[in-house]
């Protein structure tokens, strides 16, 4: 009951965006999401009372007197996801890692607590999902088993949060939030209102205790993290775990990171006995033939700030009915069919008419425009029957007026190359700078790179 004198009013908010609206809907307007619009009364007289100034605590500082010890990294051990965390896990942090069933999340995070554990500091395990044994068989078949490294299968908040006192650990990991529940809310197990409080209760031990919590994730068909959108925002890091059934690679990338950069992959190999760290995965992604090929072309991209060199190849063929077929494998369909229309009207090549198979080597997924150039090359390559040579590389994106432009990160890709030993370029013009023993080749549009492809040819021939 509100006091005289003071009016109300009502407004309706949703629980999962804390968006308002002025009316009551099914479905929120601004997420989409169903039967979370509830009515919110509003007092004028509340409103002011929150207008009112309260003495602080603790009085504010100068930013440059804050300690900035206080959120040191810490290493796991595991140094490719030590690279994408920014040197490791930070006391009191929480870190939110996504991936789809059977990627390796669980075989990742129990690597990260035994290398945790073996330089003297204590590990809890929760799971919900497994059982102790089934962890432990786990455990065996990985070597990863210590003392220090505690197990748990439960999914009930308070008496997780009593395995924490009674443990003391420096790190917890949680496996996973969607199994966790509370019986102070009402929901079921993985819905918004648990996932809610289940990952506000942890945090809020996270940053009273100073343990660091590693939470495991579940994603939906659509490869977007589970539950509520709040949920990445009550975290300090997301990570997300990739990779396909059908290879061993697996990558790891930051999507958020309050103590570092947001744009960082770390590269594993996932085994029957456990998870491998890639140092170099440069290695992975280049087929290593002693001879050159028709058909093929070298780049490097930029995953975040990784370069990492890709080999793209290319086959023409003659096509069995009147259309001729685009089949593409680790490169973008729309972006691959933009480059041939821009080779067939720009530089004259008349492979319109011809079956095309683009695809990548070693599940290689190239996301940005700097390999427009080797897409370019190999489409060419094959057409011409003419081979690049396994020296060279092609980096560049490919404009529809048929002109070569310059791509960001060009240090450090030509950095990359010749750490690898290749010994030429062919980039757009205007680039000078090269890192010793990699020679430039410039081009100002498609038809002078497909010209640096014919005087290759010629050279070889003679």
């Amino acid at each position: 009951m509100t006091r005289a004198g003071s009016k109300t009013r009502s407004q309706y908010r949703c629980s999962e965006c804390r968006r308002h609206t002025a009316k009551w809907v099914g479905r929120c307007p601004d997420c989409g999401t169903w039967g979370t619009v509830d009515e919110v009364v509003l007092s004028t007289a509340a409103a002011s009372a929150t207008r009112r100034a309260v003495v602080p605590a603790s009085a504010a500082v100068p930013i440059s007197s804050i300690d900035p010890g206080a959120t040191r990294h810490f290493r796991t051990g595991v140094s490719e996801l030590d690279r994408v965390l920014g040197g490791g896990l930070v006391p009191g942090s929480v870190t939110l890692m996504a991936g789809e069933p059977g990627v390796g999340k669980s075989t990742l995070l129990l690597e990260v607590a035994h290398r945790w554990a073996q330089t003297g500091r204590r590990t809890l395990y929760l799971s919900g999902e497994e059982s102790a044994g089934q962890i432990r068989l786990r455990a065996e078949r990985t070597g990863c088993t210590h003392d220090e490294v505690f197990l748990a299968a439960e999914s009930d908040l308070q008496v997780a949060l009593g395995h924490i006192e009674a443990v003391r650990p420096s790190l917890l990991v949680v496996d996973s939030v969607q199994t966790m529940s509370t019986a102070e809310v009402d929901g079921v197990p993985g819905g918004v209102t648990q996932v809610r409080a289940v990952t506000t209760a942890l945090t809020m031990t996270a940053k009273t205790s100073g343990v660091a919590i590693l939470l495991v994730g579940h994603v939906t068909k659509d490869g977007a993290i589970a539950g509520p959108r709040s949920l990445e925002h009550l975290v300090d890091v997301v990570l997300h775990f990739e990779g396909v059934r059908t290879s061993s690679l697996r990558m790891v990338r930051g999507v958020k990171n309050r103590f570092g950069a947001a744009d960082e992959v770390g590269c594993f190999l996932l085994h029957d006995n456990g998870i491998e760290c890639v140092a170099d995965p440069s290695g992975l992604f280049i087929d290593q033939r002693p001879k050159s090929v028709s058909g093929t072309a070298v780049t490097v991209m930029l995953d975040g700030k990784r370069p990492m060199v890709g080999e793209v190849q290319a086959l023409i063929g003659s096509p069995a009915s009147g259309s001729p077929r685009r089949a593409v494998s680790g490169i973008d369909a729309a972006r691959a069919a933009m480059i041939t229309a821009v080779l067939e009207t720009r530089a004259k090549l008349l492979v319109g008419t011809n079956d095309i198979y683009l695809s990548t080597v070693g599940g290689m997924r190239l996301t940005d425009s700097s390999s427009d150039l080797a897409v370019a090359m190999a489409i060419a390559s094959a057409s011409l029957d003419i081979a690049m040579p396994t020296t060279a590389v092609a980096i560049g994106e490919v404009g529809l007026a048929g002109d070569l432009r310059r791509v960001t990160g060009m240090d450090r890709r030509l950095a990359e190359a010749a750490r690898l030993g290749f010994t030429c370029a062919v980039v757009p013009a205007g680039v000078s700078a090269a890192p010793s023993g990699l020679r430039l080749i410039p081009a100002d549009d498609i038809n002078s790179a497909l010209q640096v492809l014919r005087d290759i040819g010629k050279n070889d021939a003679t």
